[in-house]
């Protein structure tokens, strides 16, 4: 595939707002998970949950898509100059040239569930005031995004659980080697919910402590929040040397169980060698895997498989959701912009939480974090029913140094 430029990026969640207090968080091994007290959730859980989403005003004209998905939404395009860059994007290319390709699991179903509190006792109607399409509906973000900067181009919202906004990238590929756009807002977003905080508990995937990946000891995931974005378009000369770029994808379908992963891995491995085909790269040309690793026996295992089988023993790896708590539909988006963020400040992050790693996983995971300049890196999102989803990035010209100033 044609290497395609993140000129603009950006995720807000548990760790803080923007990239410095993402980048911040990440280096100190800030932890952020926190026990349970959204809503009125009573559960022996952890949770990611972003500060002041309730507090943010939906911009003048946006008042039907009043929910937390999309208040989160805002905010996070609010960070880091995002919005601005949008709109230069727009103004450069046209706003019918711009696409938007967002992902999510649940969007704004939170608006739903309470409005089940106050429907009519008798008649089980629910309240006048609920807007399902602006809200719920899982197109809901992607429409608010649209609407926030005006574009006029392709639209879609891709819902694949958790590897939905990594899958996104794929979309905006294909759509600008079509010629259909120049340019892509993508990313995903998420927020916490009654129906993923009982629904996970169900099944019995919720550690009762903040979660710790690939750890012998692991029991389940910390569900989180996010917001994460990026702005892809056609690289040019005149990038800048720590510019990153996206160089392969790669997606799969297990076809193997609902809420399983393949024991073997199978469609994690596919999905990585894919990613490595359509870069053009070997497996040793990568410095560093950002893994799906939410902590659950399962998961953890099945990855474990799929990346010794194309990697070996030896590539560094670790999983970022001991720090951000599983952000679900965003969580793709969110591990490519950490995955950008490795790649220009030269830094492997450690694993946040995971004490001793499980022997039986035989991986080289990273405890610590651990400074090392970086060329190239993976980051796996992988859902349930063997939605699975590999993303390659690397800096535009190698060679680099890191420079620790520097954030885009």
């Amino acid at each position: 595939m044609k290497p395609l430029l993140l000129s603009h990026f950006t995720a807000t969640s548990c760790l803080g707002r923007g990239l410095q207090q993402t980048l911040d968080a990440l280096r100190h091994g800030r932890q952020a998970l926190k026990p349970c007290d959204f809503e009125t959730v009573n559960l022996p859980t952890f949770i990611g949950e972003v500060v002041g989403v309730d507090d943010v005003k939906m911009a003048a004209g946006m008042a039907d898509y009043n929910c937390r998905n999309n208040r989160l939404a805002q905010l996070g395009l609010e960070q880091d100059g995002f919005a601005d860059a949008v709109n230069t994007a727009a103004d450069k290319y046209g706003r019918e040239r711009v696409g938007v390709f967002l992902g999510t699991s649940t969007s704004g179903i939170l608006e739903t569930e309470l409005a089940f509190r106050e429907r009519d006792p008798v008649t089980g109607t629910l309240p006048a005031g609920l807007n399902y399409s602006k809200t719920q509906n899982t197109y809901s973000v992607t429409d608010f995004t649209r609407q926030y900067f005006a574009l006029s181009g392709p639209a879609v919202v891709v819902s694949s659980a958790c590897s939905s906004s990594a899958k996104v990238f794929s979309v905006a590929r294909r759509m600008i080697e079509a010629g259909l756009i120049d340019a892509a807002v993508v990313g995903g977003v998420d927020t916490l919910c009654l129906t993923t905080l009982y629904g996970f508990a169900s099944l019995g995937l919720l550690s009762t402590q903040a979660c710790r990946p690939c750890d012998v000891e692991r029991d389940g995931i910390s569900i989180g929040e996010a917001a994460a974005f990026a702005l892809l378009e056609r690289p040019s000369a005149n990038d800048n040397t720590r510019a990153v770029l996206l160089l392969g994808i790669g997606e799969s379908s297990d076809a193997y169980h609902m809420s399983s992963p393949h024991p073997e891995g199978l469609g994690a491995r596919i999905a990585m060698q894919e990613a490595l085909h359509s870069a053009g790269l070997a497996p040793t040309d990568i410095d560093y895997i950002n893994l799906h690793g939410t902590a659950t026996p399962s998961n953890d295992g099945a990855e474990a498989k799929g990346v010794i089988a194309v990697f070996g023993h030896d590539t560094p790896c670790s999983s970022t959701k001991g720090a951000t708590g599983h952000t679900l539909g965003a969580a793709g988006a969110v591990e490519a912009v950490i995955c950008a963020l490795a790649l220009q400040h030269g830094f492997i992050p450690g694993g946040l939480n995971t004490r001793e790693v499980d022997p039986l996983l035989k991986l080289n995971y990273q405890l610590q974090n651990r400074s090392q300049a970086l060329a190239r890196v993976m980051s796996n999102s992988f859902g349930f029913g063997g939605t699975n989803c590999s993303l390659i990035f690397g800096l535009a010209q190698l060679g680099q140094q890191p420079d620790g100033e520097s954030n885009q």
